[in-house]
């Protein structure tokens, strides 16, 4: 956890959660698990248990601490809506929202279908809150598309989708309803490639629905080389409702 990220969509990190099991090929290199494995073991470090799953109460109230306004990823080292958290504890990260309201929080999982089910229904009353912003991630087609899907029927004020890593070509999306896209490549030992043709596509349907776009990064083994850059630009769109 850290008030001020390296994530460059995001100002800081808050993770009542720890750890998470792979669902999906985006999850192959998973810069969490690598992180937290190697303190796996070493005692009284916050990843003593290495990627293991398990909650953590005690950081609860840190978005109440934190008197600058701020946008905050959300259990960056987790998934919020693992079907291990128990509701009960979703819905206290989500009254912690609720309450330090000055901040902007992005919730981003790749678990849409219980997302859509609990915005339905235990967190309907924090669904539609213009700072709380609803996400899901997308890296192919067989994985991704279907929780665009899925984040559209969930009631929400602001929904977005994190394309990272992007591991092919996505063809055709439906953006309706999206408020905000990212768009990174795989980085670190193992990344897999993404072509420039993919992003392009994915930046030209962004424009043609008026969806803002945020282009966060090439990747690649040293993503300190290949930059941020797409066709001689820096793409750092946010979401309308991100000043109201």
């Amino acid at each position: 956890m850290s008030d001020q990220s390296k994530i460059e969509w995001t100002d800081a990190t808050w993770n009542p959660v720890r750890g998470c099991t792979k669902i999906s090929p985006g999850c192959k290199h998973c810069y969490a698990e690598t992180f937290a494995e190697r303190f796996r073991g070493v005692p009284g470090h916050p990843y003593e248990q290495g990627f293991d799953l398990r909650l953590v109460p005690s950081k609860l109230e840190t978005p109440l601490e934190w008197k600058q306004p701020r946008r905050i990823f959300v259990n960056s080292m987790s998934d919020l809506f693992h079907e291990k958290v128990p509701v009960a504890y979703i819905r206290q990260v989500a009254q912690v929202m609720k309450a330090a309201d000055w901040h902007t929080y992005q919730v981003l999982t790749k678990r849409a279908k219980r997302l859509k089910a609990l915005l339905k229904d235990e967190l309907f009353e924090f669904s539609h809150l213009p700072h709380i912003w609803w996400g899901v991630s997308v890296e192919n087609r067989k994985h991704g598309l279907p929780r665009i899907d899925e984040l559209r029927e969930a009631p929400a004020s602001v929904r977005f989708l994190s394309i990272e890593p992007l591991l092919e070509d996505l063809g055709s999306i439906d953006l309706t309803g999206i408020s905000w896209v990212i768009v990174g490549g795989e980085s670190g030992p193992g990344a897999r490639e993404m072509k420039g043709a993919w992003v392009r596509s994915i930046r030209e349907q962004c424009q043609d629905a008026n969806v803002p776009f945020f282009f966060k990064q090439w990747g690649g083994v040293r993503k300190h080389e290949t930059g941020r850059e797409l066709d001689g630009f820096t793409y750092d769109e946010l979401p309308i409702l991100a000043t109201a």
